[in-house]
């Protein structure tokens, strides 16, 4: 499951001083430990994953990934929030993100369990393209020519990592990007929800997902016997989950989310070592030069909006 990317509250535009525009344009070193943290267990929690869905259903594991981290959020913040763990001004939006994000998961683990985990991953990172559109399309944002130049260089990494004809373009490709489109969606319902308490964020997907799938459960494909080294793959998988959500708030606790946006395509490189070191499986050329493209293009998306932003407060008037 790749990682949530926060979007900062939005703030009316004001002229800031010199020593405010140093400290935005500083990463605290340990920021960037825990953004760094996060995508390597958000890596270690698909890596699980993969081998796990050659034993076991989809549905089930999910269920696992969800309950875990239910417990996991209950156990660990119930005692010191209580109630305010469900508090929320606009719970409908709450509860429509944790079923796109459920939704999501569903399409990224079934395309997991038949692409390498480097691909799957790089599909994964197309995200953002389906979120400048999705943008546009809801909530009315501005299609600059930056914008639209890495929506393109976007779609180009994407064919050059399926790479139509091969065998990398099937059902489980489409399934990687239908998971990045419902993840979009999160991402733009996280948006809708700036300003809400980021542990009440976390913890409705947790709380929607494991109600949902333990009504479902009775339908699941249930094993006779799970050896006991694969319960602790699943606790762990699902364990790693909650932690790199932890790191996540961290992070951006102590810096902006367009400051730390680029260290998460680590998790590219991540994947790719994992996806190599554990089942052999190392893209070749034309596919990575295709997470080259997703990377890079996002990173100067990156910069540009972080730039573009900044001037904007800077210079409110002159700034389109």
């Amino acid at each position: 499951m790749a990682p949530m990317r926060p979007v900062p509250s939005p703030a009316l535009p004001r002229r800031l001083s010199t020593r405010e525009r140093a400290a935005r344009a500083h990463v605290p070193p340990a920021a960037i430990a825990y953004i760094t943290g996060a995508v390597l267990c958000f890596t270690s929690l698909d890596a699980i994953t993969k081998f796990t869905t050659q034993h076991y259903s989809v549905p089930l594991l999910i269920f696992a990934r969800y309950g875990v981290q239910f417990v996991a959020m209950l156990a660990w913040l119930g005692p010191r929030m209580g109630r305010r763990l469900l508090r929320t001004e606009r719970p409908r939006i709450q509860l429509v993100r944790a079923g796109i994000l459920l939704a999501s998961s569903f399409l990224f683990v079934s395309a997991l369990r038949f692409l390498p985990l480097a691909e799957a991953t790089a599909l994964n990172y197309s995200t953002p393209i389906i979120v400048v559109i999705m943008s546009r399309l809801l909530l009315g944002e501005a299609m600059t020519r930056a914008r639209i130049a890495f929506v393109f260089a976007g779609a180009v990494g994407m064919l050059m990592i399926v790479q139509p004809g091969t065998e990398v373009f099937h059902g489980a490709a489409l399934l990687g990007i239908g998971a990045a489109v419902f993840y979009a969606g999160y991402q733009i319902t996280t948006r809708m929800l700036a300003g809400e308490d980021p542990l009440v964020l976390l913890f409705y997907p947790a709380l929607v997902g494991t109600a949902v799938l333990t009504a479902l459960a009775p339908t699941f494909a249930w094993p006779a016997s799970m050896p006991w080294t694969h319960v602790v793959l699943i606790v762990c998988a699902g364990l790693f989950g909650t932690f790199g959500h932890f790191l996540l708030i961290l992070a951006f606790r102590l810096a902006p989310a367009s400051a730390l946006t680029p260290f998460t395509y680590t998790q590219l490189v991540f994947a790719m070592l994992f996806g190599w070191v554990l089942y052999g499986d190392f893209p070749n050329a034309v596919r990575v030069a295709g997470m080259a493209v997703i990377a890079g293009s996002g990173l100067v998306m990156t910069l540009h909006e972080r730039r573009r932003a900044r001037a904007l407060v800077a210079d409110p008037v002159t700034i389109q």
